[in-house]
Parts: C-alpha cells; structure tokens; sequence
C-alpha cells in the first residue's frame, strides 16, 4: 500500500464530524515535525487549526484544507461503512475519501518528500489545517487564524486548496477564484385573521409576492470575464399555522446572493431593500456575509504553474474556472495572496459511498511536490 493511501485510510478511519477532528492533526502534526516543520496548534472554542512550517524567509507557499467531514446520513445505506476506509474496485471509499481527507494525506506527503529532498529550499512551504470548514458558520477555523495572521503580520503569498475540484479526472478542472456569498434573513410582517375575513388581515405571502417576482427578475450585475452574472436565490419560505382556514401574521424567507466581482455586497444590499421598500412591505432584514468574492487573475505565478503542472503531469489542458460554491480560500485571498484549487474528482462528495479513484490519489502529491519545486524555484538560493 503506498504512503498517501495509507495516510488517506488512516484519517478516513477518524470520525472527524465537524467541529471534531478527531486527532487527525495530531497525526499529521507528528508526521511533520519529524521532517522539521515548526508545529503551531491554534485552537480557537470547539475547533482545531493546524499551522505547519518549513524554512524560514522569502515567499511562503501554503498548502490549505480541512479535516472535518459531513455527517454520513444513515450508515446502513451504505456498501461498506463510512468511516471505514475501504478499497474496492480500485476507489477507496468512506467519508471524506474526496472531501478532503485524500486531499490532506497528498500534501503531507508531498511536503514531506520535498523538505526531505530539498531541505535548503528558498522560502517557506506551510500546510494550514482547519476542523471547521463543512459547518454552518466558519468563525473560528481558517476565518479566525487569518485574521490572527493579519494582526500578527504572518505572511502567504500563494496558497494552493485541496477543494476537489475535477469534474471527471484528476487536473481537468482547477479554480482560479470563487463568487462572494452573501444571505440574508427576510421577516416579513402581516397581520393574522380568518381567512374568511381578509379585509381584517394582511396576508404577507400575499404582500411578499410582487417584491418576490421583481427580486427574481432582477439583472443583478452582467458578469464579466471570469465570473457568470450574479444570482439571487430564495432558499427557504416558510409562512402560517399549519391550518387552512388562519392568515399568517408573519413570513420568513432566507434569500442569498452568489455574487461576481462585478457588484458588491453593500449595493446588493441596498438595491434589495430599495425594492422591499418601494412595495410598502413592513419588513426586517439581516445580514451575512461569508466571502467575498476573490480571483487570482491570469499572469498570476500559481496560476501558470498549477496549468503547467497539470498539463505536464495529468497530460490535460484543464479548464480554468471560477464556479461552485465557496472554499476556505476566500479567507485566505485577502491576505494578498494567489489562490488555486486543485484536487481529486468531486462527483461522490457529501454523497453515500463517497470514494477517490486510487489510481488518482497516488498521483496527486506528485502533483503538489512539483507546484512546490516550481513556486520556490525562483528564489534566492539557500543551499549552504
């Protein structure tokens, strides 16, 4: 069995459910500071963040991802149980094989390969773990450590996530950015009453509803190069008593906004409740936003090599996109630093019988050794 395999099987074998990591980054932690990376352990409430660094000075290249997994659903829908990895018709299979844990275990091993061949390199090589990217809030994993990053003057200048990322192959598809989410509260107040007496009522389904359909209409933004149109989505909607026969007194619908560096969120904010307003809607409105929306443009150093690497070592042209949801790199980006997302095939994540071809895994820290060797070869020379 090879090293990455063994690692994936290892952590896949931690039932890491977010916030818990389960000692994963223990693990991992270990295996690092033998190689000579400097460990630093940031937890912050119920959430582990791993920061491991390699050399001293120069630009940093920081590896990023998490060791939190979802929920598995029910494990008897499963063909093998989820948090026992499993190797079957050459897929390795359990929770977080894709998302990320395969992911995690190719750049500890890429790391530790490259530090033990170049143990002089130029630069810093980090890895940055997080036990809090899959929950619902992400306030004290990687958005917690950058901001402690930024306070402190801790530095990356490119950052390479092991989002999957691949549609049907390991590099045809990496990310050169991602849209900012931004979601919103909506309480829309009425009046409750009979509904055999609406004169005495306000229905707020029936007050939401022109304002709902202009919302929906709305030409938000045109997009641009890199990123499609802004969308507005209405997620949930939820109103009355569950009886038939009472007018609701209130509607609550939860709205968001996928959003391209075409708009930004104070205006989509603001043209937002200008429609609200102009339909006479007794309304209250919060706010969230989780990221802004980042790219790292063409040109950019990572950019070229991470293409090149993939082209050279894949034997693909990958599609360069700037699609999907959101990934922790939106905390990192604003640090100043390029971000790329390349990683295993994504079709089984958050899926029963979520699995990673082996084949593929056993190449990806290839893959990440070689953005290593490519990103630090233009540095001073360190070497005694």
């Amino acid at each position: 069995m090879s090293d990455v395999l063994a690692l994936a099987c290892e952590l896949i074998r931690r039932r890491s459910v977010t916030p818990d990591d389960a000692g994963c980054q223990a693990l991992l932690a270990e295996r690092l500071r033998r190689v000579g990376f400097r460990i630093a352990h940031l937890r912050h409430g119920e959430v582990d963040n791993l920061w491991a660094v390699h050399g001293d000075g120069g630009p940093t290249l920081a590896f990023l991802g998490h060791t939190d997994v979802v929920p598995s659903g029910p494990e008897t829908a499963w063909q093998s149980p989820p948090f026992e990895s499993v190797v079957r018709q050459g897929k390795l299979y359990g929770r977080g094989a894709a998302d990320m844990k395969g992911s995690v275990a190719a750049m500890a091993v890429a790391l530790e390969g490259f530090v033990a061949a170049q143990p002089n390199h130029a630069g810093r090589v980090a890895l940055l773990l997080t036990s809090d990217e899959e929950g619902p809030t992400n306030l004290d994993g990687v958005r917690k450590v950058a901001e402690g990053f930024r306070a402190s003057g801790e530095r990356i200048d490119w950052c390479v996530v092991g989002e999957p990322s691949a549609k049907a192959t390991l590099g045809d598809l990496i990310r050169v950015g991602r849209r900012g989410s931004l979601s919103g509260t909506l309480v829309v107040r009425g009046v409750q009453g009979h509904v055999a007496y609406p004169e005495k009522a306000l229905n707020p389904i029936h007050a939401f509803a022109p304002a709902l359909a202009e919302l929906a209409a709305e030409r938000w933004d045109e997009g641009n190069a890199d990123f499609p149109p802004t969308s507005f989505q209405v997620s949930n909607l939820n109103a009355g008593t569950g009886a038939n026969n009472v007018i609701p007194g209130e509607l609550t619908a939860l709205i968001n906004f996928r959003y391209c560096t075409a708009s930004r969120a104070d205006d989509l904010r603001a043209r937002t409740e200008a429609i609200l307003q102009r339909h006479g809607l007794d309304f209250a409105l919060e706010w969230n936003l989780s990221g802004e929306p980042f790219l790292t443009p063409p040109g950019g150093k990572l950019r070229d090599v991470v293409v090149a690497v993939c082209r050279e070592l894949c034997g693909i042209e990958p599609e360069q996109s700037t699609g999907g949801g959101t990934s922790d790199g939106r905390f990192i980006a604003p640090l100043g630093a390029e971000v790329v997302e390349l990683g295993p095939v994504n079709a089984s994540i958050h899926k029963v019988d979520e699995c990673v071809d082996v084949a593929e895994l056993e190449r990806l820290p290839d893959l990440y050794r070689a953005i290593c060797e490519r990103m630090l070869a233009d540095s001073p020379d360190r070497s005694p």
